[in-house]
């Protein structure tokens, strides 16, 4: 099916827990925001719409120099975080009230608190270097490479998608995403239509994303007739839990399937092996917000590789400030697919920052200096 693997990471043997365990920082203080942030546009999927969503964000300091102040993102996605349906900012209360305990949280202490174990690992991050926002030096964090990444067509009616994927044209992406599963299928497949009559696979790739909204019995002939039109990749089938099912589809499949929803709240190094070894998917697709921080990321690949399995990283609608973080971290594996970095435009406010995006390539520009000043706004 046309996989595109092998590649290797790159940064050595130290895991992020050996780099995070091994800081020399005098007493800690900490505390915790929340900021809302506004969508531009509705943002809908087979799951439903959003047009706001919420972060917390951790800010870690040395006691003695309260200037410099390490803060990552906590961005926890309701209807998708299972840390939401338990006392979320109650962990937040007590993890700053217990950060000179950080390594126990950073090592099972917030196994059911992704969100919160990615804002406490990026925060560390950022303190280590001075609160200046480069969490994993690079030839990306040095202007110099970029990533590329796919464009991302939010599902909507017709004409509303069509304009996405004009735009997304316009602009030079040679990868687009569409949100699929919305029971209009007819008009679905007439875009693909419409879509393989002007480009054809080599010019563009398609991939689509179903957010579970097929069930088992329908999917694979559902997934027949989306693979009339030479896609990539589709995301997540049937709804996430139902490891039987999932690996027939795998299995059977005339379009390779990746696994997202699937991989939220698996914290176990050895259920996270029996459900790639059950299912074979032919890809993953990570996000550290939703899937262990990044320590669970790195997880991921660990098996994915073993397995010979391919895998790209997304957002999970972070602001700039945890899409820094995500696509810092991504380029240092040195994977070469498309990835899901084109969320910072979503929101009528964001923080200013260096990162840019010029066609399909998403830039770090050092010259550009931060600006968290909505941070410290009062709604």
């Amino acid at each position: 099916m046309g996989l595109e693997i092998h590649y290797s990471r790159g940064r050595g043997d130290e895991s992020l827990f050996d780099r995070l365990r091994n800081f020399n920082f005098g007493p800690l203080s900490a505390r915790w925001i929340k900021k809302r942030f506004q969508f531009k546009n509705t943002a809908t999927t087979s799951r439903g719409t959003l047009n706001e969503k919420f972060s917390y964000f951790i800010l870690i300091h040395e006691s003695s120099e309260p200037n410099f102040m390490g803060i990552g993102e906590c961005a926890p996605l309701s209807g998708l975080s299972p840390e939401l349906n338990h006392n979320f900012e109650k962990k937040l209360d007590e993890v700053c009230d217990n950060i000179h305990n950080y390594e126990s949280y950073l090592s099972g202490g917030l196994d059911d608190y992704s969100s919160i174990l990615f804002g406490l690992e990026t925060a560390l991050l950022d303190l280590d270097s001075f609160g200046n926002k480069i969490l994993f030096p690079s030839k990306f964090t040095e202007g110099i490479e970029p990533i590329h990444f796919n464009g991302l067509i939010w599902m909507g009616d017709p004409d509303f998608m069509v304009k996405q994927i004009n735009e997304k044209l316009e602009n030079g992406f040679n990868t687009i995403k569409l949100k699929v599963g919305n029971n209009r299928r007819e008009e679905e497949l007439f875009i693909l239509e419409q879509l393989r009559s002007n480009f054809s696979e080599f010019e563009l790739e398609i991939r689509l994303d179903a957010n579970g909204a097929f069930k088992p019995s329908q999917a694979l002939r559902i997934i027949e007739e989306y693979a009339n039109f030479q896609i990539h990749s589709i995301e997540q089938p049937i709804k996430p839990g139902n490891w039987e099912d999932l690996s027939e589809i795998c299995r059977e499949s005339p379009v390779p399937i990746a696994l997202d929803e699937e991989l939220i709240g698996i914290s176990d190094y050895n259920q996270k092996s029996e459900l790639i070894e059950t299912t074979l998917p032919h890809y993953l697709i990570l996000k550290p917000t939703l899937c262990g921080g990044i320590q669970g990321a790195e997880e991921w690949i660990a098996i994915a590789e073993e397995y010979n399995i391919g895998w790209w990283a997304t957002s999970a609608l972070e602001s700039n400030l945890g899409l820094n973080a995500i696509a810092q971290w991504v380029f240092t594996n040195h994977n070469p697919l498309p990835q899901g970095l084109g969320t910072g435009q979503l929101f009528e406010k964001n923080f200013k920052s260096p990162l840019y995006s010029s066609e399909d390539d998403l830039y770090y520009d050092p010259s550009i200096k931060w600006d968290l000043s909505y941070l410290f706004d009062l709604d």
